[in-house]
């Protein structure tokens, strides 16, 4: 899908308009949309497809998940949660998971942010080194 600058501007400005006090509003976006398709206006499909598209990586923003190769102490989760919540804002869901080919440390995905401290990441680098 070819975006152009019109599409673009348009879908930022709906996802702009999508907070209410810093939170994404489901009314509010349900609003929006309803509004979109009442106006019509030229390429609304692709404004409502970049607009999809740009609250699902907001979504992602808001929900960490931290993978480890063992369970963890839960002072230890509540401490990296405090962390990331510090890093990302309040409002940031977590999700942990066992993963043992991890083979020890973690690896935490934010959205994008991928923070990777475990063993098999430390192998594997030091694998393409040498």
């Amino acid at each position: 899908m070819k975006i152009n600058k019109e599409i673009r501007q348009l879908s930022r400005k709906m996802l702009q308009a999508s907070f209410t006090d810093g939170q994404l509003d489901p009314g509010r976006i349900a609003s929006l949309v309803d509004s979109l398709l009442a106006k019509n206006p030229r390429h609304y499909v692709d404004i409502l497809k970049n607009y999809k598209r740009l609250l699902r990586l907001e979504l992602e923003k808001r929900r960490a998940t931290i993978e480890t190769a063992n369970e963890v102490d839960p002072a230890i989760r509540s401490e990296i949660v405090a962390n990331l919540k510090k890093k990302y804002g309040n409002d940031l869901a977590t999700e942990f998971h066992v993963d043992s080919q991890l083979l020890g440390g973690m690896r935490i995905r934010v959205g994008s942010d991928v923070w990777d401290g475990s063993v098999r990441n430390r192998l594997e680098r030091l694998q393409h080194e040498l």
